[in-house]
């Protein structure tokens, strides 16, 4: 068995923290240059949301199976070959003239992708030292929350500079720059035991645990309808161009990491059912006014913003409630597993947010864009009701609140 001395040097989590970071802020970095994608590529911007879709998709399907045929491969040549592979990937896009080329190469970056990050996140846990375990996996965490507030506005303000395509060379200057910091702080560490699909799979046996995972496809499918299709959304209702659309990307970015921290302290206070509602009322909520917002535009930056802070503090207040229900749910036997699998729901409802929204902005236009994520949100509130109906014996909130919180976290 291989055998490693614990580091005592931080280097390695601002590495594995920076790895993190670049991937989210590829799956999302889209979001700001779709216009100007659709336009180079002579695609209408519904087809250029695609490559969310296809992103996802190949995240959703391939992370589990990349589980178990990497099980026995060294963790740091793991993180260090994925890399690799996202950087090319991202610095060839200038030689893609056309979307099958485009698409052909986000399909490889989301395989890099499916692999690295479970691994990031795995190999935190084994780095952190006793008792700052949640504290350090915390802190990668951050570096998806930060992409979200920095690196998606980088990606965007880059983009209209420069074109579209210098983003994606961004984002594999940035992969290359992660790998540099891999290759020099992360030691190896030993891989996990061996599990098969089978036992990955396992908790979607048990019927509360499934309506939780579908809750939150649902959920996230609402929300990416919105994200993925933002930049046509904002143009139509409130003239809003890409250079203003990056400043609008941070403020929401501080309003969904505001909105997960006030969560996590909601499913500690009062439980996930009541903060899970909470969310998707507030979530419908700001649906409803964005839907107005649009049938009166020409619209105001007043009545516009102050809608999109909310839609986001109420998006990211999803995932507390939802990784506590499946940890409770699932059991502690299973807890690992049950994790994994609600990190494949959130790709799988990204793939579909991303796909029906481009159907309902390519037939009825941006404006429908909010009902249908509306719906959605209730949707997700039914399905959290049912995976409450069939719950096993109730768990103890005492003892399961330290590890929700940090647990919730990632």
């Amino acid at each position: 068995m291989l055998t490693f001395r614990r580091p005592s040097s931080g280097l390695w989590l601002v590495a594995l923290t920076l790895t993190a970071f670049t991937l989210q802020t590829d799956d999302f970095v889209i979001v700001g240059v779709l216009p100007s994608i659709a336009t180079g590529l002579s695609v209408s911007e519904a087809a250029a949301g695609q490559l969310v879709t296809v992103f996802s998709v190949v995240c959703a399907v391939c992370a589990p199976v990349a589980a178990v045929v990497t099980a026995s491969w060294s963790r740091r040549h793991l993180l260090a070959g994925g890399m690799l592979v996202f950087s090319a990937a991202n610095l060839a896009v200038p030689l893609a003239t056309s979307y099958p080329a485009l698409m052909a190469l986000r399909v490889v970056a989301a395989l890099a992708a499916a692999v690295v990050l479970p691994t990031v996140f795995a190999v935190t846990a084994a780095l952190s030292p006793p008792g700052r375990q949640g504290r350090d996996l915390a802190t990668v965490m951050a570096g998806l929350t930060g992409a979200i507030v920095v690196g998606v506005p980088l990606g965007t303000w880059v983009g209209a500079a420069f074109g579209w395509r210098a983003t994606f060379v961004t984002g594999g200057l940035l992969g290359l720059v992660s790998l540099a910091f891999l290759r020099i702080a992360v030691p190896d560490v030993a891989p996990p035991p061996p599990a098969g699909l089978g036992e990955r799979l396992r908790p979607l046996g048990r019927p509360a645990v499934l309506f939780v995972l579908c809750a939150a496809v649902a959920a996230v499918l609402g929300n990416l309808m919105i994200q993925t299709y933002l930049a046509p959304l904002l143009d139509g209702m409130a003239g809003i161009s890409s250079s203003g659309l990056g400043g609008l990307l941070v403020l929401t970015g501080v309003a969904g990491i505001i909105g997960g921290r006030f969560s996590g302290t909601l499913v500690d206070r009062f439980g996930p059912a009541r903060t899970f509602a909470l969310a998707a009322a507030v979530f419908t909520a700001a649906m409803a006014g964005l839907a107005l917002v649009w049938s009166l535009r020409p619209a105001h930056l007043a009545f516009v913003v102050p809608l999109l802070l909310v839609w986001s503090a109420a998006a990211w207040s999803v995932p507390p409630p939802v990784q506590a229900r499946v940890l409770a749910f699932a059991g502690p036997e299973s807890g690992p597993q049950a994790l994994a699998l609600s990190s494949s729901a959130v790709y799988v409802g990204a793939s579909l947010g991303a796909g029906l929204g481009g159907w309902l902005l390519g037939i009825l236009g941006a404006g429908a864009l909010p009902v249908g994520a509306g719906a959605c949100a209730l949707l997700a509130l039914a399905l959290f009701g049912l995976a409450e109906r069939n719950a096993p014996a109730p768990v103890a909130a005492g003892g399961l609140a330290e590890r929700v919180r940090c647990e919730a976290r990632t």
